[in-house]
């Protein structure tokens, strides 16, 4: 989409500032309930969002959960988008160097460590899970050499002030249209690049299973392991409660040594991180991003396409 600028979007980035200034002048927890409270009233005024939604977590827990669990899963995961946009607002602002340890704790973290800490290069994946800018934050703001790959917004005065934002703790965003050259710089050099790695890749994707049916999925991770012989780190950072609280944690670690072998090593290491962010959103179906259109390419050769929402 072309990028805008000019008075409009000036005035759009201002009221924005503005919001944001705003929000800042009330405790993070409750605004978080105010967020809550607007996704209720979207969940109703918006009926596209809520059928997508519903249908996406029907297709991924099929005859698993009841009608009223889909609901409400479908429901909180509107409730955990709109909360993400507070967590915006206010991360920046409340963690810290000195204060993280009140609003994140760690869990098995280890391994991750050990490889950043080797500065031969890594890929850091997470999905549309939980607050999924939350973990690149973090170890940005602890010293790590970590790039992520982003889609600039729309808005060109916002789009600077994000990036400015993220910078300030360390966070290099480079846009991910024509990344591939500055990507193979970054992990060259020892540096770890950060994906969301779970957006439809369209027609030219790699089709794997993400709940058990084909989902389109970028080769470039994959290809990037495998050319420059770096570990896959699938992280996420998810939720606790509905408070300004998280736990980030590392879901799987895929080493070289395990593609090796493999007759389609591409393929498997695709299945494979995909199967990891999976394991993550099973943990809390409702913190994911059910409104994303992850299965919306279909293969080629498909005979019997999957009950996709509009």
């Amino acid at each position: 989409m072309k990028s805008k600028d000019g008075p409009v979007a000036w005035l759009v980035y201002a009221l924005a500032r503005c919001v944001l200034a705003s929000l800042r002048c009330f405790p993070v927890n409750w605004n978080l309930r105010t967020a809550r409270l607007f996704a209720d009233a979207w969940w109703y005024l918006i009926p596209r969002h809520r059928n997508r939604a519903i249908g996406h977590v029907r297709l991924a827990f099929g005859d698993g959960l009841s009608e009223k669990e889909i609901k409400r899963i479908a429901r909180d995961s509107l409730r955990q988008l709109a909360m993400f946009a507070i967590d915006f607002a206010f991360v920046p602002v409340l963690i810290n160097e000195y204060s993280w340890t009140r609003y994140v704790r760690l869990n098995n973290m280890g391994g991750a460590v050990r490889a950043m800490l080797d500065n031969k290069g890594a890929l850091v994946l997470t999905g549309h899970f939980g607050n999924w800018e939350l973990a690149g934050y973090l170890l940005a703001m602890f010293g790590f050499d970590v790039t992520a790959i982003m889609r600039p917004l729309d808005n060109v005065y916002l789009n600077k002030y994000v990036v400015g934002v993220r910078k300030k703790k360390g966070l290099e965003l480079i846009d991910k249209k024509g990344a591939m050259r500055l990507s193979n710089t970054i992990v060259e050099r020892g540096g770890a690049l950060g994906f969301i790695a779970d957006q439809n890749a369209g027609s030219r994707g790699l089709f794997v299973d993400f709940f058990g049916v084909a989902a389109s999925t970028y080769k470039s991770i994959g290809l990037l392991a495998m050319t420059h012989d770096v570990p896959i780190i699938v992280g996420y950072a998810m939720r606790l409660g509905n408070r300004f609280q998280y736990e980030v944690g590392v879901e799987r670690i895929i080493q070289p040594s395990e593609w090796k072998s493999k007759d389609q090593p591409l393929a498997w290491i695709t299945q494979e991180y995909t199967r990891a962010i999976e394991a993550s959103v099973r943990r809390a179906p409702e913190q994911y991003l059910w409104i994303h259109r992850r299965w919306k390419s279909r293969p080629r050769r498909e005979t019997t396409p999957p009950p996709l929402p509009a």
